[in-house]
């Protein structure tokens, strides 16, 4: 039976059914960023994703934002027995701009276009094109048995790409309708595209701003240069003082906590950058004594996101009166997310920085992370090697951020990630696309694992009949 529903799942695939399904999908112009698009997010839910759920034998229902004219969410739920393990999964409906004008070779964002093994289309990659593959898997295990052998719970949200705003919120207001016993979710990129991979938890995200107003106006250079003190430079100096010339971390309390015997042991297996069109890493660059799977998957990373003073489009030869810093830390599991900001002050107290404004900015992520040796960890990877016959790349955490917290601290639930997509998929860009190879894979791999979740025994220790 499992042979077979596996080649049921690959039919479906071989014959088309993903690409028709991810194009209506991709149809729907769910773009969060835009306010005018609030609309499109409740029709997507409630027009898409909640019939799809109706064939499922799901009942679900759409929620509002706690904050009024917020992204709305999706609760659906197929409960099947008490006395079965219940999982919930994760998915967003909504996606980045559509940059429609910047896509190559005339193609639109919101219609599916296969170009060998490329799938266009934004939402294609991130998340649809994911969500969409875990619900069909659903679908052919339920269609070969009669019946999943397991519970299900539902979630999707629609402001994944504002930083899931209400998320959590939302999550401890419905805490009754999303208890289980695992997520087993979607999101993000494979270790490498031809590689299943498994990540259990993901580095947190802090963003801010660094700002310094000196005056009112710019003063010309050749009257004032020299006697008028110029924010850029100060600026600068600034920022040498808390990252090294070759990207090491050097303010206190913003360095990571050593990993753990089993975190370097899971990273130790790891390559990173081998998909063609990835960038060429650096080796000398970030934290010293470091792997480079470690310093993006095992410890923190600092960035200058962007950095203006003056007029950079069109310069001229006068002191600037400001300059401001775009910054961001990625973090992991055991660095203090709310006392990042207090530490830098004091840094720059310390180095004589005091004029320097701090803002926090934007909807910081706190970081996650499941310990590989987890019961349910191993369990999903043994399902996937037996359907694959590939070692699965396990990631103790994500490089990246999601809202992971929420589903880890906040509904207390251990969370593994089966991603569908790749580093180069231009998933927050122009040309947003899938590979069709790695969707496959990614089809078999879920639908066997939703299959051997009903059909034997979890690390819950509850039997399920086969």
């Amino acid at each position: 039976m499992r042979s077979q529903v596996l080649a049921a799942a690959d039919a479906w695939f071989e014959a088309g059914g993903f690409v028709e399904e991810l194009g209506r999908r991709v149809a729907h112009r769910t773009e969060s960023p835009d306010p005018d698009r609030r609309g499109d997010l409740r029709s997507y839910l409630c027009d898409e994703i909640g019939p799809s759920l109706d064939a499922l034998g799901f009942t679900w229902d759409v929620f509002e934002h706690p904050e009024p004219g917020g992204p709305p969410f999706l609760i659906g739920e197929r409960i099947e027995s008490p006395d079965l393990p219940t999982v919930l999964t994760y998915g967003h409906g909504d996606v980045v701009l559509g940059y429609d004008d910047q896509w190559a070779d005339g193609r639109s964002p919101w219609t599916v276009e296969v170009v060998g093994d490329r799938i266009y289309g934004r939402g294609t990659a991130d998340n649809k094109g994911q969500h969409t593959i875990n619900l069909a898997a659903l679908r052919t295990v339920l269609e070969q048995r009669g019946s999943l052998g397991f519970n299900v719970v539902y979630l999707m949200e629609t402001g994944e790409e504002c930083g899931s705003p209400g998320l959590g919120e939302f999550c401890a207001a419905h805490l009754d309708r999303l208890r289980a016993d695992v997520l087993i979710a979607s999101d993000g990129p494979r270790n490498g595209a031809d590689r299943p991979t498994v990540f259990m938890g993901s580095r947190g995200a802090y963003n801010f701003t660094m700002r310094l107003d000196l005056r009112d106006g710019g003063h010309h250079s050749g009257n004032w240069g020299g006697l008028l003190a110029n924010p850029g430079i100060i600026l600068a100096n600034a920022l040498a003082t808390m990252v090294g010339p070759k990207g090491q971390i050097l303010v206190d309390g913003w360095r990571a906590e050593p990993m753990t015997d089993s975190v370097r042991a899971a990273i130790a297996k790891l390559a990173v950058g081998q998909d063609p069109g990835d960038p060429e890493i650096d080796p000398d660059w970030g934290e010293p004594d470091h792997t480079p799977a470690e310093r993006v998957l095992g410890t923190n990373t600092f960035e200058v996101l962007a950095f203006e003073t003056g007029n950079p489009r069109n310069p001229v030869n006068a002191v600037p009166p400001t300059a401001v810093a775009h910054c961001h830390l990625r973090l992991v599991v055991g660095t203090d997310l709310d006392a990042l900001l207090p530490a830098l002050r004091r840094h720059l107290d310390a180095h004589g920085f005091e004029m320097i404004e701090l803002e926090a900015a934007g909807v910081a992520m706190k970081p996650t992370r499941l310990d590989p040796d987890h019961p349910w960890a191993k369990w999903v990877v043994a399902s996937i090697e037996e359907t694959s016959g590939q070692d699965v790349a396990v990631l103790p955490n994500l490089g990246g951020s999601l809202p992971n917290d929420v589903f880890a601290d906040l509904l207390g639930l251990p969370t593994i990630w089966v991603p569908h997509s790749y580093a180069g998929c231009s998933q927050h860009a122009p040309n947003e696309h899938a590979l069709a190879s790695t969707c496959r894979s990614a089809m078999q791999v879920m639908t066997g694992l939703w299959w051997d979740l009903g059909a034997g025994r979890t690390p819950a220790g509850l039997a399920v009949p086969a």
